[in-house]
């Protein structure tokens, strides 16, 4: 086997076997030293039990004991940045240099009113990548509420291809959609039965400002941060209506990388191949010069996909500068700039899907979004006991969609050309503020406001059939726009001004109490036109008129809710509890008809309803994380259509009104134990994790006004969902292997088990996969990852579309492979 090797990739497997020993040669014979020393309060001068200390960019990490003593062992000779931190105190970096003898440094750490970055800290934490954020975090408050932070730089997954499977794998209830032939482009996830497409029950945003096509109106993501420029993840569930607002999902917040402090250049750059013609290549260049942080990313993405017809090319790039005037004030400016261009290979009905998943009978079908994002971003410490913090933040965009969607085989003739410009602006800005009721016990209030501007105008009708080369040419026919029949348009203005506040009151050392209130006044409306026709039975046109629709919504309204923490066993576990309203506002899709077979209730109003959490998390002794909780939605006034006739002309229509209400409950549970440690001692340097991520959800609809749908199952809800695996960590290597289970589910709110001849409705089989990716770093300088999804080459899918990017059954990819070279200078 060997043999069949190419003679540069054998010189290429001599040249790291080389450095590789010659690295392990000198780390064996090199003399180590340790730093000791205490961790102390700087006004009281009491020892901090279990304050974290490491050095700096590496995973030489210990926490002190009940006397604030720490140790960290094997160190050479060298300059190093000593780290120390803990929950409610200032971090301290100093700089130490080891000569020839082992060190003593006592640290006394500083009370202040706010905490540095936590994820960042967390993120210290020997993990398999998973923590949760802090009770105050940076402008935020998150006590009581139930979070998940995934710390990439702690994962080994498939990050060229942003493998949400691999990336979520240890957040509870997600139910993912696997709807991109492996692109890895828009993320399609849902929780706690909520619908996964393209995030939309989720406020979904970077580095704290909306990247949405519409917060209010069309809140779906067709752009999403790549995995390679993300620091972390932020995921709050629903009690983060109170400081983000709309949606029952919570939020969805990526942290993108900054340029490292110790360094003012650093470089890295990604080369990746995979199946079916992936190819991925990233570079970021960031660093610090004086008082300015800098960080630029590129990335080029492109493939032929697992079915014919699924080709796709991305481009990407990030640019962040961020000028630090003082220790209290900075300024940071980002721009982020996507496009794409993706070939759909269309849904498949059943009998499509038995006979052979890979097949597509669409060849005419493509999407394409152009993405553009900037932010200003002010962070000033007015005091220790007072921090602003305000984000101006903007977007141009468009997307545009080009295909047949109303059959599962492509019949010929003109396409459906369906494209929307989005134009959207706002601020938000927030005050925090710590006071004392009690010597001992900090309380936070935190205030915020936040204005939103949103325009979206939506354009529907006939495209160019393809003929002529044209097979991706987003223009609408030339008839279209004069006596097309199918064409409608639409502006959508929006706007939003809220105001919120929300406090925590710590009664006890361990006891706090977190109520707040928000404000909403909400605007949107819907202005266009639609052609409204009607045909004899041999398909000739009798009838056909031009409909004007002028809508307005306004409403104002105020959300509260309540949370409370108790912390035991000197902070390592916390029992958590909130109850929180809710609300998501009327979609643009439900306010315009493009459809003369669909009216809208003139009376629609927003989604209404309440989350509500009670759970118990914690660690032990490094070895032991876990999070265990209970949940349930309420959700009102859901949108929905219900068939009825009219009166005058007996004829059956659509009519989309507050159909029923739905409730969901559940249990989320998550766990890891470093196996390792547990049989060697904490002092182990070796780590083999195992994990499991389970969650059992009920949602059913209630209350309706549609008896097909009572008491039925909530679509795309599936009861159970699990995770588990092993990730092992040993020198260089890291190795993760992950198994995942979604039990069936239903894609229709009738619930029906027999599918459809389109494909689009049907249950959703149960089904199973297995991944595998390692890391492997040779030096400072190289490291290799390889990874192997769907190991066992399941057929099988996620989702049923109705409309982009099927009609139809959307398979998920066959096993596949990949390999990463990455270079840091």
């Amino acid at each position: 086997m060997d043999s069949a090797i190419p003679v540069e990739l054998k010189q290429m497997k001599y040249f790291f076997s080389i450095l590789f020993f010659a690295c392990l040669s000198n780390s064996i014979t090199a003399q180590t030293f340790t730093i000791s020393g205490k961790v102390s309060d700087a006004d009281s001068g009491k020892a901090i039990t279990d304050a974290t200390v490491c050095i700096v960019n590496s995973e030489n990490c210990v926490h002190s004991d009940i006397n604030g003593s720490f140790r960290l062992s094997k160190l050479k000779p060298g300059t190093y940045h000593l780290m120390v931190f803990f929950m409610g105190y200032d971090r301290m970096v100093q700089e130490i240099t080891i000569n020839d003898k082992d060190l003593s440094v006592n640290v006394k750490l500083v009370a202040t009113a706010t905490v540095m970055d936590s994820i960042t800290i967390q993120s210290y934490r020997p993990s398999f990548g998973t923590t949760h954020l802090k009770d105050v975090d940076g402008v935020g408050i998150y006590a009581g509420k139930k979070s998940e932070v995934v710390v990439m730089k702690d994962i080994t997954a498939n990050t060229a291809t942003n493998n949400a499977r691999q990336i979520y794998s240890n957040v509870a209830g997600l139910n993912i959609w696997e709807n991109d032939g492996g692109a890895g482009i828009q993320l399609a996830i849902g929780g706690r039965g909520l619908d996964p497409n393209r995030a939309s029950n989720f406020n979904t945003r970077q580095n704290g400002y909306d990247i949405s096509a519409d917060a209010l109106g069309y809140p779906e993501s067709y752009y999403t941060p790549p995995a390679e420029v993300t620091d972390r993840i932020e995921i709050v569930r629903g009690a983060a209506s109170l400081q983000y607002g709309t949606q029952f999902g919570g939020i969805l917040n990526f942290i993108l990388n900054n340029g490292p402090d110790s360094q003012k250049c650093q470089i890295i750059t990604k080369e990746s191949l995979g199946s079916w013609g992936f190819f991925n290549t990233s570079t970021s260049i960031g660093g610090t010069i004086n008082k300015w942080n800098y960080y630029v990313f590129y990335q080029h993405k492109s493939g032929n996909g697992w079915r014919p017809n699924s080709q796709f090319n991305e481009n990407m790039s990030y640019l962040s500068a961020t000028y630090r005037a003082s220790s209290k004030l900075s300024v940071t400016a980002q721009y982020t700039y996507m496009d794409y261009l993706e070939q759909q290979a269309g849904g498949l009905s059943d009998l499509m899907f038995a006979t052979d998943p890979q097949q597509s009978t669409k060849a005419r079908n493509w999407f394409k979004v152009n993405w553009n994002l900037a932010a200003l971003l002010l962070d000033y410490k007015i005091n220790k006991n007072l921090i602003f913090d305000s984000r101006f933040f903007g977007l141009i965009a468009d997307r545009d969609a080009l295909g047949i969607i109303n059959t599962v085989v492509d019949p010929g003739g003109p396409r459906q050309y369906r494209t929307d410009d989005y134009l959207n602006w706002g601020n938000e800005s927030r005050l925090l503020y710590t006071y004392y009721f009690k010597k001992d016990n900090p309380c936070t209030l935190l205030g915020g406001f936040r204005y939103y501007n949103g325009y979206t105008d939506r354009q529907i009708g006939n495209g160019n059939d393809g003929s002529g080369g044209a097979k991706s040419d987003f223009t609408f026919s030339k008839s279209s726009l004069i006596d097309s029949l199918s064409y409608s348009r639409y502006k959508f203005p929006s706007s939003n001004t809220s105001v919120f506040v929300e406090n925590i009151f710590k009664i006890t050392s361990k006891l706090s109490i977190i109520p707040g209130v928000r404000y909403e006044n909400i605007i949107t409306r819907a202005n266009g036109f639609y052609n409204s026709y009607v045909q004899d039975l041999a398909g000739n046109v009798i009838y056909n008129q031009q409909i004007d629709e002028n809508r307005d919504s306004k409403r104002s309204f105020v959300i509260g809710g309540i949370g409370a923490s108790y912390n035991f066993y000197n902070l390592s576990s916390q029992l958590y509890a909130n109850f929180s309203e809710n609300y998501r506002s009327i979609n643009f899709n439900d306010m315009s008809i493009v459809n003369p077979n669909y009216r809208v209730d003139p009376n629609l109003q927003d989604e209404k309803g309440y989350s509500a959490d009670i759970g118990m998390r914690g660690h032990y002794s490094n070895i032991v994380n876990y999070d265990v909780s209970l949940f349930t939605i309420n959700y009102a006034n859901r949108i929905g259509t219900v068939l009825l006739k009219d009166t005058a002309s007996t004829n059956t229509y659509q009519y989309v009104t507050n159909v029923s209400q739905s409730r969901n409950y559940g249990i989320e549970t998550f766990a890891e134990v470093d196996l390792w440690k547990l049989v060697r001692g904490r002092e182990a340097k070796t780590k083999l994790f195992f994990f499991v991520n389970f969650s059992w959800i009920d949602a059913r609809y209630v209350n309706s006004k549609e008896p097909a749908y009572e008491n039925k199952e909530v679509e795309f809800v599936p009861p159970i969902i699990l995770k588990t695996g092993l990730m092992l960590k040993m020198k260089k290597l890291s190795v993760t292997y992950q198994f995942a289970y979604t039990s069936q589910q239903f894609s229709d709110a009738t619930n029906s088990t027999e599918p459809s001849n389109n494909g689009i409705n049907g249950m959703v089989p149960a089904y199973y996969v297995m991944d595998i990716t390692a890391n492997y770093v040779f030096s400072k300088i190289f490291m290799v990852s390889a990874s192997v999804n769907n190991i066992t080459n399941n057929v099988y899918f996620t989702r049923r579309a109705d409309s982009y990017p099927g009609p139809g059954i959307i398979p998920a990819d066959a096993r596949s492979f990949y390999f990463t070279l990455q270079v840091k200078i």
